[in-house]
């Protein structure tokens, strides 16, 4: 199997970036309580037929943050033209799914394929409630209590609402928390903010016209579970597919996460 790793230096900032196998290209942009790793299994999985392509996001992984303004959508554009592609399919998680529907309206050619994991299009306002662990995790990076602000991040995005921790594969929960420890360095340094789309992606869902997979965990947020819906309803032909997990289906239940992926791939787009 062809590999590829290594830095391109885009928009001033330095990105980390790997590509797996041959032939189309297939692009993960991971959460924000996560990096590039999330992915792991789906590159063993689709690297055999794919191109597949991730990267860290400023701030995570192996890309530090820097100083000015920037966009996410803009680094995956300016990546993709590094890596010379010209068009493929997109799967983004939460924060990487709001990269991704961004990209896909300021790019709607490029894209033949979108599918948003437990995501919401940016600048949604929905009126759900906030489980009170959102509290409990705001009040813990306010001490700067870190360890206790991972745990309960672990609790929220990979237990999930409903599950405790002995409920879930401890290896991938501390993952999980092993890849936010690794980014805790990077709030150190200082990051311009990001610089949103306007009119927002919540006010332009009429506009994609592509094929749209909306996979969303059970054991979700509120939000999220209401945001999938509403994409489910409001973007025109977006089918949505319930996991048993909470908001890393990818890691949670890699193996129906990866059959609902290629399952949707070899309808809408084509195979190497």
């Amino acid at each position: 199997m062809r590999t590829e790793s290594g830095y391109a230096d885009l928009n001033g900032a330095h990105i980390y970036y790997e590509v797996a196998g041959e032939g189309y290209p297939l692009v993960f942009i991971h959460a924000g309580v996560a990096d590039r790793r999330m992915w792991d299994e789906q590159v063993a999985h689709f690297a055999n037929a794919y191109r597949v392509i991730r990267f860290d996001l400023r701030g995570f992984g192996n890309t530090k943050p820097v100083p000015g303004l920037f966009a996410h959508r803009h680094d995956l554009a300016a990546l993709l033209a590094h890596l010379n592609v010209q068009h493929a399919s997109l799967v983004g998680c939460s924060m990487g799914g709001m990269a991704a529907i961004d990209f896909t309206l300021e790019h709607p050619d490029m894209v033949d394929a979108l599918v948003m994991v437990g995501s919401a299009p940016s600048s949604l306002d929905l009126d759900v409630p906030i489980p009170i662990k959102f509290e409990e995790a705001e009040a813990a990076e306010e001490r700067q209590d870190w360890e206790g602000l991972i745990e309960l991040s672990a609790q929220i995005w990979y237990d999930g609402e409903g599950r405790e921790p002995g409920q879930v594969d401890g290896s991938k929960r501390e993952l999980m928390k092993q890849m936010q420890r690794d980014a805790l360095p990077y709030r150190r340094l200082e990051q311009g903010p990001a610089l949103p789309m306007k009119p927002s992606a919540a006010e332009r869902l009429h506009e994609l016209h592509l094929p749209l997979l909306v996979i969303c965990g059970s054991h979700d947020t509120p939000y999220i579970l209401a945001a999938s819906q509403y994409m489910e309803e409001h973007i025109p032909g977006a089918r949505k597919v319930m996991l048993n997990s909470a908001h890393l289906p990818s890691m949670d239940c890699p193996a129906e996460f990866n059959q609902v992926l290629r399952d949707f791939l070899l309808q809408h787009v084509k195979q190497a």
